[in-house]
Formats: C-alpha cells, sequence, structure tokens
C-alpha cells in the first residue's frame, strides 16, 4: 500500500500545483490519474493550443505550462499512480482513508484532494460496431508507448492537435503514418498542420481526407482496415494495418467518484468555499474544475488559488495543534525533499563607523 500525507487524484494543472503548495508545508503527496501522462487536458488534448490568462505569461502552451509545473514541484519529489482510475474511497477507523484504482492499487492518506478537472477521461470512440473486439489488439485511444509502433503500419484518425502531433512524432518509428479525417480543415495548431502536410508531400505521411474509418478486420489482431470516402465516386479503400489509432478527443466523467456519497451538483463535486474547499465529508476536498460552489470560475487561475488555500487547512488537519506561521518564499526559501534550497541571496549591510 502507498502511503503518503496527501493524495491528489487528478494529474492536471491544479493537482501539480497542489504539490508545490503542500510541499512548502512540508507535506508529501501522491498524485492518481486515469491518463498516461501527468497534465489532463492541457497535455492529453491541447499540448499546443496557447493560454492567455496565466498570471506573468501573456501566452504559454499547455504542455509548457504543464513541463513548466512539473519543474516546479521536482524538488518534492510527488509519487505518481498513472494509467489507473480511483474506484473506490474508504475511511479506516484512525480517520485516514483508503483509496483504490481500477487496478487493485491502494493508497492510503489522511487527507484526500479531489483535484480532477472535469472528471476522469474516457475516449471517444468512432462508431464501429466490432471495435471492442480490437481493443488491446490493434487497436488504441492514446499512446502510451511510441515504441509499441516501432516499424509497424499505423493508421491515425482524427483532426485535432494530438491526431497531427503523433502522425507527426511517429513518422519515425512506425514504417507508414496513415492519418485519416472526415473533413479537409484540420483543428490542430497551425505549424502542425504545416508540418504534416509537408510529410505528406515528402511521401512519409499518407493524407487522406474527407474520409473516416468504417470497418475492422482480422482474427486475434487488426489486420486491416476499411476506409470510406465522402465522395461516392471513390470506392472504399481496404488498407493494411498493424495498428489503428483514434483520437477523437476524451470524454470527461466523474465516474466512480460520484458513488463516494459526496454532494454533487451538475455534475460538480459541491465544497466550502467560504473557508477549505472541503466536501462534505471531513478530509475530503476538492480543488478546480471539479468542484463547485456560488461564483465558481473554471479557470486555472482558480484552481491554483483553491489549491493554496486548501493546503494551509489541510496541514491543520494532518498536524492537529501544530503551530505553521506562513512565510512568502520571498523570505523563507523553497526547500526541496531532495535538498535543494531556492533562496533569495542576502544583502550585507555594513556599518559606517
Amino acid at each position: 500500500m502507498i502511503k503518503t500525507d496527501m493524495l491528489i487524484i487528478g494529474a492536471g494543472p491544479t493537482g501539480l500545483f497542489t504539490v508545490f503548495e503542500a510541499g512548502l508545508l512540508k507535506l508529501k503527496t501522491h498524485i492518481i490519474d486515469a491518463l498516461a501522462q501527468p497534465g489532463g487536458q492541457c497535455s492529453e488534448i491541447y499540448p499546443k493550443k496557447p493560454i492567455y490568462d496565466i498570471p506573468a505569461y501573456p501566452e504559454i502552451l499547455a504542455g509548457t505550462l504543464v513541463d513548466n509545473l512539473m519543474e516546479q514541484i521536482k524538488p518534492f519529489e510527488p509519487g505518481f499512480t498513472l494509467g489507473e482510475r480511483a474506484e473506490t474511497l474508504d475511511k479506516l477507523e484512525d480517520g485516514s482513508f483508503v483509496v483504490t484504482t481500477n487496478k487493485g492499487t491502494q493508497h492510503n492518506a489522511p487527507v484526500v484532494v479531489i483535484a480532477g478537472g472535469l472528471g476522469s477521461f474516457e475516449p471517444r470512440k468512432p462508431p464501429i460496431s466490432n471495435i471492442v473486439n480490437f481493443e488491446d489488439t490493434g487497436v488504441s485511444y492514446m499512446i502510451k508507448d511510441p515504441e509499441l509502433y516501432r516499424d509497424k503500419k499505423v493508421v491515425i484518425a482524427g483532426g485535432g492537435d494530438s491526431a497531427l502531433d503523433w502522425a507527426i512524432f511517429l513518422t519515425d518509428v512506425a514504417s507508414e503514418v496513415t492519418l485519416v479525417h472526415r473533413r479537409d480543415e484540420f483543428r490542430g495548431a497551425l505549424d502542425s498542420v504545416e508540418k504534416a502536410s509537408e510529410l505528406a508531400k515528402l511521401g512519409k505521411i499518407k493524407l487522406v481526407t474527407k474520409a473516416e474509418v468504417k470497418e475492422l478486420y482480422g482474427k486475434e489482431h487488426l489486420e486491416a482496415v476499411i476506409i470510406k470516402h465522402t465522395d461516392q465516386e471513390k470506392e472504399d479503400t481496404y488498407l493494411e494495418v498493424d495498428h489503428f489509432i483514434p483520437l477523437f478527443g476524451l470524454s470527461p466523467k466523474l465516474g466512480p467518484i460520484g458513488d463516494w456519497g459526496l454532494e454533487i451538483e451538475k455534475n460538480a463535486i459541491r465544497v466550502n468555499n467560504a473557508k477549505d474547499y472541503q466536501t462534505n465529508i471531513p478530509g475530503v476536498y476538492a480543488i478546480g474544475d471539479v468542484n463547485t460552489y456560488e461564483g465558481k470560475l473554471k479557470l486555472i487561475l482558480s484552481g491554483f488559488h483553491e489549491a493554496a488555500v486548501m493546503c494551509q487547512f489541510a496541514y491543520q488537519q494532518i498536524n492537529p495543534g501544530k503551530r505553521y506561521v506562513m512565510k512568502y518564499t520571498t523570505v523563507g526559501g523553497v526547500e526541496g525533499f531532495d535538498g535543494s534550497k531556492k533562496e533569495a541571496k542576502k544583502e550585507v549591510v555594513q556599518s559606517i563607523s
């Protein structure tokens, strides 16, 4: 069983920043996330989309924001359980909680923080009748290990950043990359669209637009796909493949957390925003887009604020009776669990005799 001071469910920007705020209070943290990498939507859905309302950053790419947060929390050495969904919450006699994932991994902490953004994410699957038959035997809805596609024939479906970026990346890994999109126009970042178009001209990507993958064939493993074209004059394309990766985004759902006995309002968790963002279960907090209260703003910067406030109150719960005096980082610096120390240089004042 993994034990920690504060268990955070959700590795999006709010969850990651919580690690930093908890670390300033000398609290150890561990994060659970259903996605295979930290960053939530910022990493999985729009890593190259610019964000304009992060303080001190007139413009920052979502993926860069996640990279910066990961660098910021590195000294506090958080633990990660990735690719697993928080399934059950149980309270022990000592008042602490055990959270078990869908893969059976157990975590124990006196405080649980739900920072799951809009909830756990489930892939949007294309309407192909037998697609479930090939899940894990040729069909994947996200890419966890690019090496799995080394020297393989890969078909990617989608027209957003994820589809474009992975198609571009896999040109150096797979033996053949085909990108299928139902329209001529792509919804991704302009530089990605231009790069994919350039690679298509060089023959490194097969671009098939105004078309959709409609049928899958194979015995024990996926062997081929049928691509149907919008243009009725074009015949269906039979294409031999090893892997089919439909990247149509992720659908947010509260998931099993909705069965934990929390007060739910319009698919969000109601919290006490007048004090500490605690839920109706003492010791369980909810911050970021997953929570709701009067005047709630679903912004990343709001989640950052909620994380800072919540950690101050959670500290008292974890350390009852222990007094903590908050110090600004400009005064106290930042001392990591890895032995690192960041602090402002002390000015030397000499007396005048």
